[in-house]
């Protein structure tokens, strides 16, 4: 059975996969709230029924220096809440270097931090087209499934480009641990559970789990849930959620899932986009075509004024708007020397042209695209937590903030990664995940 109380803590590296995780979670019945920094126990006492607790962060655009100094802090808050399992949540698309956003240290410090003999490792998400077979990682992209090395976007992301599909050599690159494999063949192995201990028996310090189909899935959240530590640091997209709960749907030991109420139709939203994928640029793209007022901002420009007052003039007049960095990884005016550095000023910046826009409009949703942009833009608004309000497209659900601040608590917003959505996706957010008509 599940034990009462908190079953889950997480952190995630940037800030819309662990609104994926809450989604996950939240939808089968058990609470999630989301804070933005390990939360204090009177801010944890607002949600006495919560069964998960996550930590957006920002670990994926910054150094392992960065991490070294920040995470044991976190993942030293999160140990003490006494969560049986500790997720350190990463994109589905694993995409990291030694340099930057480094999971390979994440994994050093989370067993420095919760100790345990193995650490589990699972990425595929079939829900989100992610998949890994032998190893490897295909995800969806343009016409097709792609070995990750060979995507049209992640093969050339600015910061974080994927040069390498087999999982196993890209983890080697950022941690000296041993890494082993439990592929699809022994998942689906009818003696599946004796060759796990079997592997597990010859010490290996990480375990990448396969994850092609939800049978996959579950079968591997059976093998983490049956053979944990207490506590168990476990790492992965948000495949590790839908692992367990895979087997604790098939154990009957789940609530009822949740019927989310209806949010309605708002006549205005304002998002921000600090994305460069191509998926956000079409989405953009029908958001023009479909009565959004679109502005492209200049990153060089000294100040925002312009980019504000424009934005204004189209709420004004009872329009939604759309601001954004890019158009796709090909916009001309992409800079292309990203640091984590200008990330960070970059993610800010937008943050406060959001703050600017839904104090001065009275608008009361809206939605931040890019993983790295949303953290920082997160903070510029003084979030301290997020709960569930309504799924939308999967790995991006419409969240309510609380704040101290009353023109930001309550606030209905959606943090988007750069892949995720259909391409009317800001219309599903203004009619609260309704299509339109």
């Amino acid at each position: 059975m599940i034990p009462p109380g908190l079953i889950l803590t997480y952190y995630g590296d940037d800030f819309t996969g662990p609104t994926d995780v809450m989604e996950a979670l939240a939808g089968e019945g058990l609470e999630t709230v989301l804070f933005l920094d390990v939360p204090t126990s009177g801010q944890l006492a607002r949600f006495p029924n919560a069964r998960a607790v996550g930590v957006a962060g920002e670990s994926r655009s910054k150094s392992p220096e960065w991490m070294s100094a920040n995470l044991p802090r976190i993942f030293g808050g999160l140990k003490r809440l006494g969560a049986p399992l500790c997720h350190y949540k990463v994109c589905s698309t694993f995409d990291s270097t030694a340099q930057v956003g480094s999971i390979g240290r994440a994994i050093d410090e989370g067993r420095s931090a919760f100790g345990g003999t193995w650490t589990p490792v699972v990425v595929g998400v079939p829900l989100l087209k992610r998949y890994v077979v032998f190893g490897n990682l295909f995800a969806a992209g343009g016409d097709g499934i792609h070995r990750i090395d060979r995507h049209p976007t992640m093969s050339r992301h600015p910061s974080t480009p994927m040069d390498e599909g087999d999982l196993l050599l890209h983890l080697a690159r950022q941690t000296a641990r041993s890494i082993a494999l439990f592929d699809i063949l022994d998942l689906r192995a009818s003696d599946s559970d004796s060759r796990f201990r079997e592997m597990l028996g010859r010490d290996p310090d990480v375990v990448l789990f396969d994850g092609l189909d939800d049978a996959s899935l579950a079968a591997a959240g059976r093998l983490i849930w049956r053979h944990r530590g207490e506590p168990q640091f476990v790492v992965g997209s948000s495949g590790v959620e839908y692992a367990l709960l895979s087997w604790w749907r098939a154990k009957g030991v789940l609530p009822a899932p949740v019927e989310f109420p209806n949010v309605g139709r708002v006549d205005r939203i304002v998002a921000v986009s600090g994305s460069c994928s191509p998926v956000t640029a079409s989405q953009i793209r029908w958001a023009g075509a479909n009565g959004f007022g679109i502005i492209a901002l200049n990153v060089d420009a000294p100040d925002d004024v312009d980019a504000i007052e424009g934005a204004m003039t189209f709420l004004e007049a009872g329009r939604s708007v759309v601001l954004h960095t890019a158009l796709g990884p090909d916009d001309p005016g992409l800079r292309r020397a990203m640091t984590p550095e200008s990330n960070e000023r970059l993610g800010a910046r937008l943050g406060g042209i959001l703050r600017e826009l839904i104090a001065g409009s009275g608008v009361r949703r809206a939605v931040v695209c890019g993983g790295d942009t949303s953290a920082r833009a997160g903070r510029q608004l003084g979030i301290h937590a997020l709960t569930m309000r309504k799924p939308l497209a999967p790995g991006s659900p419409l969240c309510r903030a609380w704040a101290d601040d009353p023109v930001f608590d309550g606030l209905e917003i959606a943090f988007k990664g750069g892949q995720v959505g259909g391409e009317d996706f800001f219309g599903l957010v203004q009619n609260g995940g309704a299509k339109r008509t």
